[in-house]
């Protein structure tokens, strides 16, 4: 069957595969910027890489990539307000979210399944999109559940961690949290 499918047919379709969501985020200035994602998959263990698709009408996007490093942290079920707050145009996104940076600038979420430290490989445009590779520098995880997007809303999987946790970049705490350091 070969025939051409709606924005809106395509989105409803796609909406049925469930995916985590990723905080993007980094310092900017001194300030944080971020934004939400659920299009963050693994590409490669050798080199390790991950990457993320960003909407060409993106906002904060042009901010984000001068950044040198940045941080993606995969939310946990409880983190479904940060979701909501970094999907949000305009506003103060990180209000009331409990965030540290690394040292070289990328943004973690605290109490988050899992977080990254990344720096941009390659920009690929894509359709209406750009698809970002991105070498993991830093990396750790938590035996906390992760946020789900399906049928365009948040969900939770069977909870089986608590929050808390996975601590974030060196220094953070956290007893449950698996570390792991990669190459630069």
């Amino acid at each position: 069957m070969t025939r051409r499918a709606g924005q809106a047919e395509l989105r409803k379709v796609f909406a049925a595969f469930p995916t985590g969501v990723a905080a993007v985020a980094a310092l900017v200035d001194g300030e944080p910027a971020g934004l939400a994602a659920n299009s963050f998959v693994s590409v490669a263990l050798d080199p390790p890489l991950a990457s993320v698709c960003i909407a060409h009408t993106s906002t904060t996007w042009p901010v984000l990539r001068t950044a040198r490093r940045l941080g993606i942290s995969v939310l946990g079920a409880h983190q479904d307000t940060a979701g909501r707050q970094l999907s949000a145009s305009g506003g103060d996104r990180f209000a009331a979210l409990d965030w540290r940076a690394t040292r070289d600038g990328a943004v973690v979420l605290r109490e988050a399944s899992a977080w990254f430290d990344c720096s941009i490989e390659q920009e690929i445009p894509a359709g209406d999109h750009d698809i970002v590779l991105l070498r993991i520098h830093d990396l750790g995880a938590s035996e906390v559940s992760p946020l789900v997007f399906h049928g365009s809303t948040f969900r939770r999987l069977q909870a089986r961690g608590v929050p808390g946790d996975c601590a974030g970049p060196a220094g953070w705490g956290g007893s449950r949290e698996q570390r792991y350091r990669l190459g630069a």
